[in-house]
This record gives C-alpha cells, structure tokens and sequence, in this order.
C-alpha cells in the first residue's frame, strides 16, 4: 500500500551529487527533446487521432527498453520503467492531443496541419515528459520502484458521445500491473518562466456543459405575427442565463457559464422555428453544481413557455474538480523548492479551468502543478490563443522537477516502508 504520511519522516530530497548527475544528463538531452517538441508542434492532431505522435513516443521508449503499452484508450502509450531495487510505483502524465484552433504564431515549426493548433501546450506537456524518461533510465539502478510514464490521448475533451482520455485509460487499467500508488500531472501556466504553482485541495473546478434547442414556429419573415420567433425567444434567454450567475449565486463561492455557440433559423426571410445553444459551467462546490442547473431550467422555462414556446434542455456532469492530496503536496513540496532553487513553490487561487486528470485524483493520490511558461521576449499570449508560443525553456525546467519529484517520492515511500510506517 502506497503511503502518504508526510509526518512520519523528515524530507530527505535528492543529494547534490545526484542532483549535478541529473542536471548533466537533463542538459544532454534537452536539445533532442526540443526538436520532438517542434515535430510534434508541426504536426498536431486532434482527440484519439494522435497516432503519429504515439508512434513518436512508442520508438523512443522501446530504445530506453522500457516496457510499452501502445493503443492504450484508443491511442495511448504507456511506458513502464522497472527500477533495479524493489519498491512501489509512481506516475506521471502527459496529454498528447492538440486542438481545433488555426494558428497565428510566428516561428519556423509552425502547424502544418490547417485549422489543427498545440494552443495550449500538450506538445510542451510531452516534450517533457518524454525526456524525463530518458533522464530517469541513466538512474535505473538507483530507483526504489518502477514509474509509470502516461501519454494521454482527449486531454482537452473526446469527440461527442466519447469518453475522455483519462477515464478510458483507467478502465483500461492503465494504474495497474503494477499498481500505481500516486500520480503527478502538470500545465504549463502563461506566467513567469519557472514558476510552479500548487495549492492543496481544490485547485480546479467541475467542468459540466449544456445544450438548449428553443422552439418556436415558423413564418414568412413580413408576417411575424403568424409565427413565434425562436431567436427572439433565445436573445432575452441567453441574457437571463448570463444575469444568473450573477444575481442567483453566492458571489464568494465562485462559478462561470460561457455560451459559447449559437445559431437559429434558416433563412434571411423566415421566422426561425427554432434556436440552438450550447455551452460550459464551471463551479468550485457540488452545491453551485447542482443548483445552477436547476435554475437554468427554471429561467429558461420561464421565459420561453412565458411567450408560448417550448424548449429541451440537457445538463451533463463531465468531470470533477481537480483536487491536490494534502499530504501529498506537503511531502513532495521540498522536492519541488529543491529543484526550483531560488524560486520556491508559490500558492495559486483555484482556476475555473477543468482537467480530466482529476479522474486519476479519485483512485489515488494525485498533485497536480501549473509550470509557467510565459516568453519574456514576447507578448503575453493566454492558453487557447492562436499566437500561443511558450518559451521553450520550459522543456528543461519542467524535466528537473519531475525527476526530483519521482526519484524523491520513491525514495520516500521506500523509507516510509522500511520504517514499518
């Protein structure tokens, strides 16, 4: 059993021989990782479609001789590092799936594929995962355990009517054999380069979305009084729904909803039988969750059913609220400052932003961190914007961290076992 009882020993970290070791071989392959990293910017794809970016992952770590699982949840490659000491097993996760955005962004890697982005940093993401398995494979003899490297597949969401990427992957039993006893994920952050962000608990929030179809009926567009106009119907709607958030919820406990499309109606003359919208909700408790969606159906019933329409409106829970093991975060956060140096781990607000990797925090311990990436030669550029470009030197930064957090948690966890803890 995989323990997290940070009180029961000091924090031992990494020592500086092993340390200066791990520096030498992270700058050895930085540059190669960099070039993968561009490869795979050049030439993104979408949700389960990342099949010539897993073939890029599979080949290098069969070269290490790792053992690798390829199709995993569709297009997912697992690789397994076996350490020479016997001990338990940790993780690490990587998405590898780029998004529907045409990219704008002016360097010589840039996509190839039109309408096809990395805009929000899973090439970065891989990138540094990947060379953290070839860093850690010089240290094999040394390592108390095994680690896990996952490269998920729908990071960013699966195609309607598909499950996401980490919820398929773990039914395809991806903390298993051996049993993954915690895991660590990341997102590079549009902040300072270096910069690494965590808080315990909550760090993200539970990601829901909708869909609303408004139905009126239909006329010639000179003779509005013969039908029921839909997109009329839906204007004082969409404007409601906005107000709710606003006036209906505690403004201390937070939550966001985006529409984020509409359309409605056919043609330029003909009074539109019926409106379409969909969108996101984002909130930090399980009670916003629930009662935001009871109050969206309550207002737009009013409203449409109010002028003698009709409406269907659909709500779906997708993913729970990434959330950091306390312990956990307690335990590792020397390792993090160790690695960092001057720079220590700085507390974050909780984000609206939604991440499937909460699915792995519900079987097992999880810490999840946000890195920045920010280029202070450039102009800020957010996550999802088609001039996206992160500074590359990330990719170094961001192998440190995880190669002084998963030798330290192993080394941990094999203290912890030996003191009978």
């Amino acid at each position: 059993m995989f323990s997290v009882c940070c009180w029961a020993l000091d924090a031992a970290g990494i020592d500086k021989k092993t340390s200066a070791e791990l520096d030498r071989q992270i700058e050895k392959i930085r540059p190669e990782m960099v070039r993968v990293r561009r490869f795979i910017h050049m030439n993104p794809q979408l949700a389960y479609r990342e099949t010539e970016t897993a073939k890029i992952i599979s080949s290098n770590l069969a070269k290490l001789g790792f053992e690798v699982q390829t199709g995993v949840a569709k297009t997912g490659v697992v690789g397994l590092l076996r350490g020479a000491q016997p001990g338990a097993t940790v993780a690490i996760r990587a998405e590898m799936d780029a998004v529907p955005i045409q990219e704008l962004a002016d360097v010589p890697f840039k996509s190839l594929n039109p309408g096809i982005m990395h805009a929000t940093g899973h090439d970065i993401h891989t990138a540094i995962v990947l060379g953290t398995a070839f860093v850690l494979n010089e240290f094999k003899d040394r390592i108390k355990g095994n680690i896990k490297f996952i490269f998920q597949p729908a990071g960013e969401g699966p195609p309607e009517g598909e499950e996401s990427g980490a919820a398929l992957m773990i039914k395809e039993g991806v903390l298993e054999n051996p049993r993954v006893g915690a895991i660590f994920g990341f997102h590079i952050w549009p902040e300072a380069l270096g910069q690494v962000s965590a808080i315990p608990g909550q760090m993200l929030a539970n990601a829901d979305s909708f869909d609303v179809t408004i139905k009126g009926r239909s006329a010639q567009g000179s003779q509005p009084q013969d039908g029921l106009d839909a997109i009329a119907l839906t204007a004082p709607v969409v404007t409601a729904l906005q107000t709710l958030v606003a006036r209906s919820l505690d403004p201390t406990d937070p939550a966001v909803l985006t529409i984020g499309r509409l359309e409605g109606g056919t043609k330029a003359d003909l009074i539109a039988d019926r409106a379409h919208f969909e969108g996101i909700v984002r909130t930090m408790s399980d009670a916003n969750r629930k009662k935001i969606a009871r109050l969206m159906d309550s207002v737009i019933k009013g409203i449409v059913h109010g002028f003698g329409g009709d409406y269907t409106f659909s709500f779906s829970e997708d993913l729970p609220s990434v959330s950091n093991h306390p312990e956990l975060l307690d335990l590792m956060t020397p390792s993090l400052n160790e690695a960092l140096g001057d720079r220590k781990v700085s507390p974050i607000k909780p984000q609206m932003m939604a991440d499937d990797f909460s699915l792995y925090g519900q079987k097992i311990p999880a810490l999840f961190f946000f890195l920045g990436a920010r280029n202070p030669r450039l102009p800020a550029a957010a996550l999802y914007s088609p001039a996206f470009n992160p500074d590359e030197r990330s990719i170094g930064i961001g192998m440190k961290i995880l190669c002084h957090l998963l030798l330290d948690c192993l080394e941990q966890q094999s203290r912890l076992e030996k003191s009978g803890i």
